[in-house]
């Protein structure tokens, strides 16, 4: 294996996450606050929209429970979202965004949307559709590794 290609690959990745989250691109909401609002967010525009839980959250987030509930904690003491039991299973906590409370993450889903507009603009529409399909493709080889296969 290439060590000089190894080290520039993790360097890029370091200099990838450290843009983000350390600029602060989402200021009202914490990082992880604004990842679960944007998973929140994304199931409710899908064709069947049912609610997520916690358990679907930190599937998605590979998050720890402890590290979510404080997160939903967070966000609910916000009135971002609500939590309701289920009527079908009363053991199951569904989770959505509170679309009377919700315009923090609105606001910062919109500024993030112009920041990667102005990315596309400078990338050119080609080298932007490349880099959608490289992330997504280190981010299912980076998942598969956790999973072990």
């Amino acid at each position: 294996m290439n060590h000089e290609l190894s080290e520039d690959l993790l360097t890029a990745w370091l200099r990838l996450s450290t843009s983000i989250i350390g600029s602060r691109i989402v200021s009202e909401l914490s990082y992880k606050e604004s990842l679960v609002c944007n998973l929140l967010y994304r199931n409710s525009l899908k064709q069947d929209g049912k609610p997520l839980t916690a358990t679907d959250l930190c599937i998605q987030t590979n998050m720890l429970k402890s590290q979510m509930n404080r997160i939903l904690n967070a966000l609910e003491e916000k009135q971002v979202i609500t939590r309701k039991r289920s009527p079908e299973d009363g053991r199951r906590v569904l989770i959505t965004m509170n679309p009377l409370q919700s315009q923090a993450y609105y606001r910062q889903h919109q500024h993030i949307l112009d920041i990667m507009n102005t990315m596309i603009l400078r990338l050119g529409e080609e080298e932007a559709f490349n880099a959608v399909r490289l992330l997504n493709r280190i981010s299912d080889i980076a998942h598969h590794m956790q999973l072990g296969q």
